[in-house]
């Protein structure tokens, strides 16, 4: 009965250091491929959020400008003598 016992403690110490390479080589493997991937995103002309949300404030702004501007075009052809509108 010992010896079967002591075949059992034996297993469960072998199905634990199993469990304990394998997890250790899924951290290595995550790694490995963490690594590649920041490799290749670093490789490829990608933007940050931080420099998409910049760029995408500039243009809102630009379009802003823009509407202004125009609008004051059209009130200064509106005034203009024989203010019709822009000439074609």
């Amino acid at each position: 009965m010992q010896s079967q016992s002591r075949f059992l403690d034996d297993m469960a110490q072998l199905v634990t250091n199993a469990m304990g390479v394998a997890q250790g080589a899924r951290g290595e493997a995550e790694t490995a491929f963490r690594s590649l991937m920041d490799r290749w995103m670093a490789e490829r002309d990608f933007v940050t959020r931080e420099e998409f949300d910049a760029v995408e404030a500039m243009a809102r702004r630009a379009r802003e400008e823009n509407a202004e501007l125009r609008a004051r075009i059209e009130a200064l052809e509106a005034r203009a003598p024989g203010g019709d509108g822009p000439a074609s």
